[in-house]
């Protein structure tokens, strides 16, 4: 049995490697661009663009967050 995979450069290996690490939470989001060579910022809005929130909202007090807004 023949498996075609498609062709990814190193790059590209490392961001999805760092997505999926960051969505089982494995990793942080810091941590993440840091694996996929981005900044924290550029590495949130590659996630955006995939549809991926990189804000996890069950990891934040919002109940903190409220009386500080």
């Amino acid at each position: 049995m023949k498996i075609d995979l498609p062709e990814l450069d190193e790059k590209e290996i490392k961001v999805r490697l760092a997505i999926s690490m960051f969505e089982d939470n494995t990793v942080s989001l810091g941590k993440a661009a840091n694996i996929a060579g981005y900044s924290e910022r550029t590495f949130a809005e590659l996630l955006r663009e995939r549809g991926i929130y990189p804000i996890r909202y069950e990891e934040i007090d919002l109940e903190k967050e409220l009386k500080n807004a």
